[in-house]
Order: structure tokens, then C-alpha cells, then sequence
């Protein structure tokens, strides 16, 4: 199942950081996370243009009725979505000040091989590969990671404050978190930043913020794990 919930674009201009390393920081992990609430929080503390994810899509319904075709069309218009978006943002030259958005485009191939038989795959797979050469690649990932467990408790949590949310099966949960695991444990196109949280509140408060933003400012190349304060 897709798990991305509608929710409106937003894209909220900031001024340039100065000192800052990075231009482009982008916020990862499945859902339920808390990637949007990061994004907003750091674009605030850090005057940083902040781009949240367009997730309004139209074949949602059908995919969680699940009508046959309805994931490759929800998953292609997920894909062409925030294609859109980034070649916006490039043809603005907002990346000319730091810029943190909540979702890395790369990550859509995720769901893509957990959804689409092989036959949509196929044709998923040309698609993206042309699509991605007008993206714009991210200086920096964060990658909010999760045990599964954590995840399911904190979904249920989500699902019963929104009734109107389609419940996440707790297989697709465990897939979908094994999933981003993998992926980002073989990733390497840019510092990755690896936050734990399991044992962390996400409401990201101001001393935890100050802390994460310490772990920006020193990054280097490669893979830093990191716990945040509690």
C-alpha cells in the first residue's frame, strides 16, 4: 500500500543561511515519522525556504479499494507530482538559499518495487530514469529511522487522532520500514545523517532542534548515526 496521506503544497521562501554548508537538505523516513513537522521546524530555526510534499492524489481511493491498475496510476501521478514541484523550484533558483524539503525524489522507487507488478515496473522504471535527470540532487539527507514496532504504535496513534485515514496493514508497515532501511543503508550519493528515534519525542522541541542542528554544521562526507536528546 501507498502510504502517503493528502496534504497541501507548500513552499515557504526563506533568506539565505549564512555559514551553512548545505543548500538542499531533504528529510526521509516512512510514514508516520514526522519528516513535514522537521522540515517546518528546521526551515523555521534556520530561515530556510521549506518545501513540503503535494500528496492530493486522485487515485488513492482506488488503489486502497484495491482496483487493478489503481497503484501504477497513483504511484506514476506521486512520481510526476513532485517532479513537477523540484523543476519548479530549480527553474526559481531557490536553491541559491538553503532549501529543506521532506522527501527525496529518489525514494519513490521505494514504492515502486512494493507496489507495481513486474510488468509496471518496467515501464515505471523508463519513466522515472527520465525524469530524474531534471531533478535537482539533494547536499544532504536526514534520514529518521524507526524500529518497526515504534512505527506500527505511532501509525495506530496517527490513525485513531484521523479516523479518516485508511489504516496501514501491519505487513505493508514492516515491509514499507524494512524497505527505507535497506535503501538507505546502501546509499551513498550524499552525507547521510542517520537519526534514531525511537526513544525520542517528535514534537522536536527547541533544545533538540539546536542539537540536530550542531550535527549539520559538523557533517562531512559519508554516513553519521546519531541518537538525539530525549
Amino acid at each position: 500500500m501507498l502510504s502517503q496521506r493528502p496534504r497541501p503544497l507548500a513552499i515557504l521562501p526563506g533568506r539565505l543561511s549564512a555559514s551553512f554548508d548545505f543548500r538542499y537538505i531533504a528529510i526521509e523516513g516512512p510514514t508516520g515519522v514526522g519528516k513535514s513537522l522537521l522540515a517546518d521546524r528546521m526551515g523555521s530555526r534556520l530561515d530556510a525556504t521549506t518545501v513540503l510534499e503535494e500528496t492530493d492524489n486522485p487515485f488513492l481511493a482506488d488503489f486502497y479499494a484495491e482496483r487493478p491498475g489503481a497503484a501504477f496510476q497513483a504511484q506514476l501521478f506521486f512520481t510526476l507530482s513532485r517532479h513537477r514541484q523540484q523543476t519548479l523550484l530549480r527553474q526559481s533558483d531557490l536553491f541559491s538559499q538553503l532549501t529543506i524539503c521532506d522527501y527525496l525524489f529518489e525514494r519513490d522507487k521505494i514504492y515502486a518495487y512494493l507496489n507495481l507488478d513486474d510488468n509496471e515496473l518496467f515501464i515505471y522504471q523508463r519513466v522515472f530514469e527520465l525524469l530524474a535527470q531534471d531533478v535537482p540532487a539533494a547536499d544532504l539527507v536526514i534520514y529518521l529511522q524507526t524500529p518497526t514496532d515504534v512505527l506500527r504504535r505511532r501509525l495506530r496513534e496517527r490513525e485513531r487522532a484521523n479516523p479518516e485515514l485508511p489504516p496501514l496493514g501491519d505487513e505493508y508497515v514492516r515491509e514499507l520500514n524494512e524497505a527505507y532501511n535497506h535503501f538507505f543503508f546502501h546509499y551513498n550519493a550524499t552525507p547521510l545523517l542517520v537519526v534514531e528515534t525511537s526513544q525520542f519525542d517528535l514534537s522536536w522541541g527547541e533544545d533538540a532542534l539546536a542539537d540536530l542542528e550542531r550535527q549539520l554544521r559538523t557533517m562531512g562526507k559519508g554516513t553519521r548515526y546519531y541518537v538525539p536528546r530525549t
